[in-house]
């Protein structure tokens, strides 16, 4: 038992059970997320990168022709009212984690996934597999990070890329990572860069780590 005065009202002592203190554990930097999926396309399965204390916000949005379009888990936050009205109604929406559909881009509205987290924070692989690109990830002529390419070990006709991010010293190119579990790197400050459309639903700048879907094809064509 701890005993805490109140000076700023006066009166006794309190007494504090022990057992509402808050763990050290919690205190300390969160490790590996749990597993989550967070997304699928077709077979494979896209694991939440970041563990979930640390979330700020899920988004979507267009990426282009040559991504692929991700089945997101969860219910959309921004859906429109008779959305809404009907799934009170009804049921149905997803539930656990909340998602929203961001503005901008080509290609299909879910070609990529924002994962919202301060800069700095630990992002792990969403997948089992081998790393298989590390490339610098420019913008305006700058090199900001790298591309993380990963070959998922249950879709090897995919790759899955990662940007937005500033990659774990230790990985090659041949690494075998595990999802969930294998560091990739941290969470760059790309806020300061461009403008981040995630921030509409966070309370900072919106940074964030991004995941695409590609064929094999796709990447092996591209200029």
């Amino acid at each position: 038992m701890i005993t805490l005065s109140l000076t700023a009202f006066g009166g006794s002592p309190a007494v504090v059970p022990a057992s509402q203190l808050v763990p050290a554990s919690r205190l300390l930097p969160p490790g590996p997320p749990s597993p989550q999926v967070v997304a699928t396309q077709g077979a494979l399965r896209l694991q939440l990168p970041i563990a979930r204390s640390q979330v700020t916000a899920i988004g979507y949005h267009g990426a282009g022709d040559s991504v692929l379009a991700l089945d997101p888990i969860g219910h959309q936050g921004n859906r429109g009212f008779f959305s809404r009205l009907v799934h009170g109604i009804f049921g149905g929406g997803g539930s656990g984690l909340t998602f929203y559909l961001l503005d901008g881009g080509s290609g299909p509205s879910t070609g990529e996934l924002d994962v919202g987290a301060a800069p700095g924070t630990d992002v792990y692989a969403p997948v089992d597999g081998t790393i298989v690109g590390l490339t610098p990830y420019i913008l305006d002529g700058r090199s900001y990070g790298e591309r993380i390419e990963i070959q998922p070990s249950d879709a090897p006709s995919l790759v899955v890329a990662l940007t937005n991010l500033r990659p774990d010293p230790s990985l090659t190119v041949g690494s075998t990572v595990a999802s969930a579990t294998s560091k990739l790197g941290a969470v760059l400050p790309l806020s300061k860069v461009e403008k981040q459309a995630l921030a509409r639903f966070t309370q900072d700048a919106g940074d964030h780590v991004a995941v695409t879907v590609h064929t094999s094809a796709t990447l092996a064509t591209a200029p």
